[in-house]
Formats: structure tokens, C-alpha cells, sequence
């Protein structure tokens, strides 16, 4: 029954007016973001797919170019390593011929001829031979001549070392079979004066017969200055053999003979075999354990040797040109795209900046603030617009005006006819003159104090005040008996509360008030009435009202009591809290009056007339209620 306390204040008639409209106000997209997402739409949408496009086409032309490059270069180095090896061949080939030019001096086939033959390959002339072989070319490190026997002559800048030794034992049985040999790489020397060799090897045969073998080291130094010329435009190159191991490469990093087949690029080249005729490009990743680099590669055969030049290139560097037209195109769309925001932000702002004037001055009224004015400088549709609704908020700050005063007017009327009424009850019995006033007072002070809301003080105000409403229907003979009254006199006067209820329940308005008029004498413990509520049954506003009605009661004359001192008076509400009063109410009231807010002056005292307790009949027993119980009843 707390409803009580709701914050609206029923009964004020017109005064409903005085709240400012509240209007709802509809979920929207601002008008701004409408025309600015307009404006971009056809400004930047546009632009940004035709440079998506641009950006698309160029970099897979960039994408392209690069692989063409690393193409060209990896097919230019491998056409390089097959000329360099047709020439050492043509050479092996030219110094075999004028061996067998010198073998026509005996032409003949007898097996002592034969042995003869090979030991004119050891001749003095062919030494001259062979160190003008050696000295002929730059790649040439070493040669050596070797006849049937495996003895022979040898010259050149470098002297072989076991490695070397083992490959010329390989290049000699392949001779003897009638092959020739490329061997592996080697690595002779050590620190500065290290070189990177590979014998290549052909043997002399006459009339069918193996006269020996001429062996040359060569000096694979032109490979590596290749290389390294390559390496300076930010490719990284180096040669593997079929079996993955690398046979040069621009730097000292990786060692001669090392397995580069952990490089995705080999790995496929190996993969391949003796398939691998054509150039192929690759994207792979390298990882070192701790970091991850997306590469891109390129490696060409070079079938004669079964070798593959590779170059790679991290993708980052590889893809620099793309990443930085990316860089450069995504920088000038977002130019592009900051300028039309701009132009648009100005352009929907002058558009919409009215507008937004327009709807703060509405929301404004909305909220009651009728004040409000429009001033724009602009002689669109939008300025006539403003000129209307100043006009329309001048006849609204009016209306509104003259409503407030009638509002005022109808407020005061109203509680004027409420005082009238409860002070015409109060006439009505002459014992309780003032009496609703009193009450009234009292009720707000015990309320406030319970910190009760501005909406539940006002419905207290009223109920209050007309509390007693109903003595109007109570014969003036009981309500005028100058002594106590008998138990049937007390049961008529007992309904007052519900003639009170009745009276006024018609009245929409004050049908918040009504538990307070009706219920104010029913008590905590059920002994209360008209209908014997128990507790929290018993309505807030109801028991405000008890209290401060119970208070009067004690602080009044009556033609049948003294009026008690209200000390006494609080002792005597303290015994009833919590059996028939709100105990939160009398700690209220005992809280105000002790803090000098409640001042009662002393009431003259009264003898109690003869006809009083004359008209008590003697043999009526007094009704078995506590002395409060009945003042209270007379109040």
C-alpha cells in the first residue's frame, strides 16, 4: 500500500499543464551524417575502386617484372657457366688434337708402338704445350698430361692437394674408360690465397687405342665475380649441383660443397632431376628459429653440369616497388578521401547546421522552455521556416503562460475548498475547532522527517486535511455529547472513517487520499477499525495521519479530558508504538518536537461541565478501550 506515495499529485485539476510536454522523441540518424554519407559515397567510392583497380593491375605488373627479372638474370648466369664450359672443352679438344698431330709421326698399330706413343706424350715439347695451355686463359689454374702409365707432366699456379689428388684418380679411370669427367667443386688454398677449382677432365685416344688423359683445374673465380656482380642489385645468387650442394656462391657465407637444399627454391630443383630444363619462380619461406622471411626465387638449369643457378630475394625487398606504390597510392586516396570529408562535413553543415538550430529550439520546448528563439541568417526555405516557428513559439510561450495562471488559480480554488470543507467539519463539533489544521501540520512534519518524496507529502497534505470528513454524516447529538459515549453511540461514531471513504470516493482526483481518511484509526496490533487491519495491512499515509492525530487528541482540551502536557503526551504515544502507532511515525514526532519545531501552548484548564458527567449513564459500562482509543474517536 505504499502506492501512496506516488509523485503525482491527483486533485490539482489543471495544474497538469504546468509539467513541461514530454514528447517522444523517435530514434534518428542525424540529417548530417545522411548528406555526409551521401557526399562520400559518390565522391570516394568511385575514386577508391578505380585506384583499387590501378593498385591491382600495377603491382601484379611490378609482381611480374620482378619474377621476369630474376628470370633473366638466373638464365643469363647459367648461359654464361655453358659457354665458359663449351670453351674449356673446345680447349681440352684443341690441345687433344695437336697431341695426335705429333702421334702421326708413328702411325703404326703394334703394341710397341703403342708404348712408344705414350711416352711421347711426355716430351719437352708437350710440356711447352701444356704450360702454354694453362697460360692461355685466366680460368685455367692447372692442367696435367698423363700418359697409359698414369705418369705424365703437369703446370699451373696452384699445386694439388688431397681432395684434388682423389678427383684426378676419378678423371683418369673415367679416361681409361673413354669418358670424360667433371668433378665436384673443391675448395684449394686457405685464407686469402683460397680458391674455388673443379677439374674437368678428356682423354687422348689414337686409333682407338688410350694414350692418356689431359686433366685442367679450373678456377671457378669468374663464376663468383659474377655473382657478386649480381649480388650488388640486392639479389642474393649462388650454384648447386643435383644433389642440393653448393657449388659457388657471391659470398663467404655459405662454404663450398655446403647442403642448400633447406631453401624451398632447391629443394624443387632438386625435386625435378633431370627434368629441370626450364627456369621456375617460387615464393617460400625461410626460418632461422627465431624469425620468418617470405622469400621469392629463381632458379635456371644449366643441363650440361646438372647444375641450377639460384637467385633469391627477401619479398619485402623483391616487392619494394609494389609496397611503396601501395604506400604512395593508399596515401594520396586518403588525401583524397581527408579533402572530400572535408568539403562534405562543410557542405552538409551549411545544409544542416539550420536544421540542428531547429531541432535544439523543439527539443527545447519540449522540455518546457518556451524562450527558446530561432536566428539564422538565410533566405532559403529554412529561414522562412525559423520565421514560422518563432512565431508559433511566441503564441505557445503565451498559451503556455496563461495556462500556468489558470493552473495557479485552479490549485488555490481547490485547496481552498479542501480547507473550507475540513474547517466546516471542524465547526461542526465545537470541541475540535482547528483541529485539521493541526493535524495537517503535524502529518507533514512526521513525514518530512521520514525523508518521504515531495509527491507523497502533497497526497498527505489533502487526506490530512480531510480526515474527518465523514463527521458530517454523524448526528450532532453524538457529535456534540458533552460527556463520554455509550457502546452504541461510540459504534455510530466509529463510522466516520467510512462515511469520510464514501463522500469522496466519487472524486477520481483524490482517490489516492482516500486509505488515509478511511484507515487513520485502524491499529497496528488489529484492535483498530473499520476493519481491523494488522501491520504492514495498515497503508503508510494512514498511519502518518494516526499519529499526528493521536498527538492533538492528548495536546487539546475536551469537555470530558483535561489537555495533557505534551511530554506526557509523547510517553503516552511512546507506550502505544509498535502495538497500535508506526513506531518509525513517533520516532519522527518525538525527533521534531524535541528539536523545537512543534510548539503547543499551554491550554487554560477546563472543569468538565456538570451536564457531562451528568449525561454519563451510570450503569453503561465504558467500552473496554485504552483513554486514546476513545479521544480518538471524538477527534
Amino acid at each position: 500500500m505504499d502506492a501512496q506515495r506516488n509523485s503525482s499529485s491527483p486533485g490539482l485539476g489543471r495544474q497538469d499543464c504546468l509539467l513541461p510536454l514530454k514528447l517522444p522523441i523517435p530514434a534518428r540518424i542525424p540529417l548530417l551524417y545522411v548528406i555526409l554519407g551521401v557526399l562520400l559515397t559518390i565522391s570516394v567510392l568511385p575514386m577508391y575502386f578505380y585506384s583499387a583497380q590501378i593498385e591491382t593491375m600495377n603491382r601484379e605488373r611490378l609482381k611480374t617484372n620482378e619474377m621476369l627479372l630474376q628470370n633473366t638474370v638466373t638464365r643469363s648466369l647459367a648461359d654464361d657457366i655453358s659457354q665458359h664450359r663449351e670453351a674449356l672443352h673446345m680447349m681440352l679438344a684443341n690441345l687433344s688434337s695437336s697431341i695426335q698431330v705429333m702421334m702421326l709421326a708413328n702411325p703404326s698399330g703394334t703394341d710397341s708402338d703403342s708404348e712408344k706413343s705414350a711416352q711421347k706424350l711426355l716430351t719437352p715439347e708437350l710440356r711447352a704445350m701444356l704450360e702454354n695451355f694453362v697460360s692461355s686463359s685466366n680460368d685455367i689454374a692447372y692442367a696435367t698430361l698423363l700418359n697409359a702409365d698414369a705418369r705424365g707432366v703437369s703446370a699451373g699456379r696452384i699445386e694439388p692437394d688431397a681432395f684434388l689428388q682423389r678427383e684426378l684418380e676419378r678423371a683418369y679411370q673415367a679416361a681409361r674408360e673413354g669418358r670424360g669427367y667433371s668433378g665436384q667443386t673443391l675448395m684449394v688454398g686457405s685464407g686469402k690465397s683460397a680458391r674455388t677449382v673443379m677439374l674437368v677432365s678428356s682423354p687422348i685416344m689414337y686409333g682407338g687405342r688410350f694414350l692418356g688423359m689431359i686433366g685442367s683445374v679450373v678456377d671457378m673465380d669468374y663464376l663468383i665475380r659474377r655473382l657478386q656482380q649480381v649480388s650488388a642489385t640486392g639479389l642474393m645468387p649462388y650454384v648447386v649441383d643435383s644433389q642440393g650442394r653448393l657449388v659457388a656462391a657471391a659470398t663467404p657465407q655459405y662454404a663450398t660443397g655446403q647442403d642448400m637444399s633447406h631453401f624451398e627454391i632447391v629443394r624443387s630443383f632438386v625435386g625435378e632431376g633431370s627434368k629441370a630444363q626450364l627456369a621456375a619462380t617460387r615464393e617460400f619461406t625461410v626460418s632461422d628459429g627465431k624469425t620468418t622471411t617470405e622469400m621469392l626465387g629463381t632458379y635456371s638449369p644449366v643441363t650440361s653440369l646438372d647444375w641450377a643457378v639460384v637467385v633469391q630475394k627477401p619479398r619485402e625487398d623483391a616487392y619494394r616497388g609494389i609496397y611503396e606504390m601501395q604506400r604512395t597510392g593508399r596515401l594520396l586516396a586518403w588525401l583524397a578521401v581527408f579533402v572530400s570529408v572535408g568539403l562534405s562535413i562543410f557542405s552538409a553543415r551549411r545544409i544542416t547546421s539550420p536544421l540542428q538550430v531547429l531541432a535544439q529550439s523543439s527539443r527545447a520546448i519540449a522540455r518546457g522552455d518556451f524562450s527558446q528563439r530561432v536566428h539564422l541568417k538565410t533566405r532559403t526555405e529554412i529561414g522562412e521556416l525559423a520565421s514560422t516557428f518563432n512565431t508559433m513559439s511566441d503564441d505557445l510561450e503565451q498559451f503556455v503562460e496563461d495556462l500556468k495562471r489558470a493552473a495557479e488559480e485552479n490549485k488555490n480554488l481547490f485547496m481552498g475548498s479542501i480547507q473550507m470543507l475540513a474547517g466546516a467539519v471542524d465547526e461542526k463539533d465545537p470541541y475540535t475547532r482547528g483541529h485539521s489544521d493541526r493535524v495537517t501540520k503535524y502529518s507533514l512534519m512526521i513525514a518530512k522527517e521520514m525523508g518521504l518524496d515531495e509527491g507523497f507529502l502533497e497526497i498527505l497534505r489533502i487526506s490530512a486535511q480531510l480526515h474527518d470528513v465523514g463527521k458530517i454524516g454523524i448526528e450532532d447529538r453524538i457529535l456534540k455529547k458533552p460527556g463520554a459515549l455509550t457502546p452504541e453511540e461510540f459504534e455510530i461514531m466509529k463510522t466516520h472513517t467510512t462515511k469520510g471513504a464514501n463522500i469522496l470516493r466519487p472524486v477520481p482526483q483524490l482517490r489516492e487520499m482516500l486509505p488515509g481518511i478511511e484507515l487513520h484509526h485502524e491499529a497496528l496490533n488489529g484492535r483498530g477499525y473499520p476493519y481491523g487491519l494488522k501491520g504492514d495491512e495498515i497503508p503508510l499515509l494512514a498511519r502518518v495521519i494516526a499519529v499526528a492525530d493521536t498527538f492533538d487528541a492528548l495536546t487539546t482540551n475536551r469537555p470530558y479530558q483535561q489537555a495533557h502536557d505534551p511530554i506526557e503526551a509523547l510517553r503516552i504515544i511512546d507506550n502505544l508504538s509498535g502495538k497500535r502507532l508506526d513506531p518509525r511515525a513517533v520516532t519522527a514526532l518525538m525527533a521534531v518536537f524535541y528539536r523545537g519545531e512543534i510548539r503547543i501552548q499551554k491550554p487554560v484548564k477546563q472543569m468538565i461541565p456538570p451536564e457531562a458527567a451528568a449525561s454519563t449513564p451510570a450503569p453503561t459500562p465504558v467500552p473496554t478501550v485504552d483513554p486514546v482509543t476513545i479521544e480518538s474517536t471524538r477527534t
